[in-house]
């Protein structure tokens, strides 16, 4: 019963503060990761050494990008949540045309540079620009379950004016857009529903929103197989960082076992692979759990970009 009123009842925005502290949680986790991506956990410094600036002797990746740079995650998000204030809903031709516009120019992107371009998403805007509609636009394959429509699907979370089932449906939507298979947007759902949860101060937020999930898929059983078969959430989290879009939302769920912001951040990273999505995602729940003051200002002070939040309204 529960459930169902959960379906039905518009659900409130997020507070502004929890709409920065969200955000913010996701941009710095991106940063975080950047310097580190695809290496092997054993390549990575110390736990304790982590940080937005690695130690000394460490190889970054990307050694031209400055440190405090978000990298195509949050580039993504942060046109989603454009195409949200300009929109007021979620509207699959704004997003599509302000995606094109990060990958041909930069739009978002801090610097004006978009690097870290996923192959599926680069092909999705490839067949968008040669008109293929938005709900088609996503490669299907079962191998086409990357964590490209994942990584950037918190700003729905956080400004969506709807219940719970629109939400989901919304979710599935903005997946379509370049990852079509519905593992991925499974997933995506289920991690806006997370969010949702942890805005909502749930007791128990990730178990509240597998429980809405299932109610909400009773009357699909594609995506309901896809839930209990592959995504599993019933399982005890565990990860190992990679891209594929199941183990990038369990790897997420295992960092945000740590306490704060922080730990949560070390812990995706220390993952390897690719930690600057593992880090955004799981960044994006810590910092609407622990809220803008629990991020460290050293990493708010480094973070590059704040001139392009301020069009969005964020002031840093």
């Amino acid at each position: 019963m529960n459930c169902l009123v959960n379906a039905r009842t518009p659900s409130r925005l997020a507070t502004p503060e929890q709409l920065e502290a969200g955000l913010l949680g996701m941009l710095i986790g991106d940063a975080v990761g950047v310097p580190y991506e695809f290496r092997l956990p054993h390549e990575l410094p110390p736990f304790d050494l982590l940080d937005m600036e690695p130690p000394r002797g460490f190889l970054r990746t990307y050694a031209d990008v400055p440190t405090g740079t978000w990298s195509d995650d949050g580039a993504q998000a942060l046109c989603l949540l454009a195409s949200l204030q300009e929109c007021g809903y979620y509207h699959a031709f704004d997003f599509s045309r302000r995606l094109v516009q990060w990958h041909d120019f930069g739009y978002m992107a801090v610097d004006g540079y978009a690097f870290d371009i996923g192959n599926q998403t680069s092909v999705a805007l490839a067949r968008l620009k040669k008109g293929i509609s938005t709900s088609h636009s996503g490669l299907s394959g079962v191998r086409n379950n990357g964590n490209g429509s994942l990584m950037r699907c918190l700003p729905l979370a956080l400004q969506h004016l709807g219940n719970d089932l629109a939400l989901v449906l919304d979710a599935h939507r903005q997946s379509r857009l370049t990852h079509r298979h519905p593992r991925s947007q499974v997933c995506c759902a289920l991690y806006c529903l997370w969010a949702r949860r942890e805005m909502q101060r749930h007791p128990d937020p990730w178990g509240d929103a597998v429980a809405t999930l299932r109610m909400i898929y009773a009357a699909d059983p594609v995506s309901a197989r896809e839930l209990e078969e592959h995504v599993r959430p019933d399982d005890p989290p565990k990860g190992s960082g990679t891209g594929y879009v199941v183990d990038c939302l369990n790897s997420a769920r295992l960092a945000c076992e740590e306490y704060g912001y922080e730990r949560i951040i070390k812990k995706a990273v220390s993952l390897g692979n690719d930690t600057d999505t593992t880090a955004a995602v799981a960044g994006g729940i810590a910092g609407v759990r622990y809220g803008r003051e629990d991020i460290p200002e050293r990493w708010i002070n480094a973070l590059r970009g704040k001139h392009i939040l301020a069009t969005l309204g964020l002031y840093l």
